[in-house]
């Protein structure tokens, strides 16, 4: 007999690849423990703010021109990225969050 996984009843959904359009970029957000100055570890479940930075997963092909060109995107897939705080749409995949935003609203790229 053959062992069922959870998603099995949904097989499209384990297999799903998202492409952005336009200009919208797919980010997973990088959250980070905050230490504060006595060095107590505060954990994001205890803080309200959304992460500001993520982990580009998808990036859309760009946004037209007034010649219907397309504009090429300034960010990868791969990179680290700083973005405004609540400029993204937030969705769920498989119980993980992503953030979908608008080249616009990122600020900056993060190089290490």
């Amino acid at each position: 007999m053959r062992k069922l996984s959870k998603m099995s009843k949904f097989p499209h959904i384990e297999k799903m690849k998202i492409k952005p359009l336009n200009d919208y970029v797919l980010v997973e957000p990088i959250k980070e423990d905050e230490v504060t100055k006595g060095g107590i570890i505060i954990p994001e479940t205890a803080r309200e703010e959304r992460a500001v930075k993520g982990k580009v997963i998808a990036v859309g092909p760009g946004k037209l021109n007034e010649k219907g060109e397309r504009n090429p995107m300034n960010v990868k897939e791969g990179q680290v990225v700083l973005f405004k705080k609540y400029a993204p749409d937030e969705i769920k995949i498989n119980d993980k969050e992503y953030y979908f935003i608008r080249e616009d609203d990122i600020m900056a790229i993060i190089e290490e």
